[in-house]
């Protein structure tokens, strides 16, 4: 567990809306929901509310990496479709945490006991192809010999992410794979975020993708509008320190600005929102997400 250096607790209060629009009415297939936020030794939630219009059944269970989910189920046929939830939550993240690795693990490369090899299964296991190993080959670039410190290996591989790749706002659904995104040179949160688990992956570490908020009162940090967003990063398993949070958009080492909601071995399973419609091929017209963390 990190060794706290400064603990400042912080209200917060999240307003997220997801709205759909159609040209005529449709039936509304269920709709699922991963809205609210992951409780831990530094986040905890105080209160969080879901509002479905047209207004649905709601049921709520954990998905297999623990994430809060929630069914929505219609029985009437709508043109419109809004979700608000309204979340109120302290969070008191370390803004510079230390990181206690275990003595076997300080250095890189190291082995991982049997049983986290097990537990860890496919977070450890490439999701793309990278067929002549051009992203592994990437990755090895920023081991600087062997053995190297670990927790330095894994912060080069995260400020090289944004160094090679230049930030972009991508309103298109799904994530860039990681070669593209590297022959692009540029990406969104979520493109820096696969392209880093990725790597890390190729080089031989348990990890996984989080999607949730990113709290910024001062408006200076990528991925952000205002005061706040959704945002994508990572986490990487080191013995000892457990899941470490690396944002290679912003090149954070930690999760003092980082609220998150789910945790997945694969971006497509965290997404905030998902469902369907019965109705004509056209019948889809728009969406609109707003966010506003306070």
């Amino acid at each position: 567990m990190p060794i706290d250096l400064e603990l400042p607790l912080i209200t917060l209060r999240i307003y997220h809306r997801t709205a759909y629009r159609y040209r005529q009415r449709v039936g509304l297939g269920p709709h699922r929901l991963m809205l609210r936020p992951r409780e831990s030794r530094d986040l905890q939630v105080i209160s969080s509310d879901v509002t479905v219009t047209p207004s649905a059944e709601l049921t709520w269970a954990q998905d297999v990496f623990g994430n809060t989910v929630a069914t929505a189920a219609f029985q009437s046929s709508a043109d419109n479709l809004v979700i608000d939830c309204v979340t109120d939550l302290t969070l008191n993240a370390p803004i510079w945490p230390v990181f206690d690795i275990t003595a076997s693990a300080i250095l890189y490369p190291f082995r991982y006991s049997d049983d986290e090899w097990i537990d860890l299964g496919a977070l450890a296991i490439q999701q793309f192809p990278d067929p002549v190993g051009r992203l592994r080959g990437w990755a090895q670039s920023f081991v600087r010999g062997r053995p190297t410190d670990t927790l330095a290996l894994l912060t080069d591989l995260s400020c090289g992410v944004s160094g090679s790749i230049c930030y972009q706002s991508r309103e298109d659904e799904g994530t860039q794979p990681p070669l593209e995104t590297l022959d692009r040179g540029w990406g969104s949160c979520r493109d820096f975020a696969v392209l880093f688990i990725e790597a890390a992956r190729s080089l031989g570490f348990g990890a996984r993708i989080v999607s949730g908020y990113l709290y910024n009162p001062d408006a200076t940090i990528l991925g952000s509008n205002a005061s706040g967003s959704t945002h994508a990063w990572t986490e990487v398993y080191v013995p000892g320190a457990g899941w470490i949070t690396f944002d290679p958009t912003n090149r954070n080492v930690g999760s003092s600005n980082l609220i998150p909601v789910a945790v997945a071995r694969d971006i497509r399973q965290a997404m905030p929102v998902t469902g369907s419609f019965v109705g004509e091929a056209d019948a889809f017209q728009g969406m609109s997400v707003e966010v506003l963390v306070k």
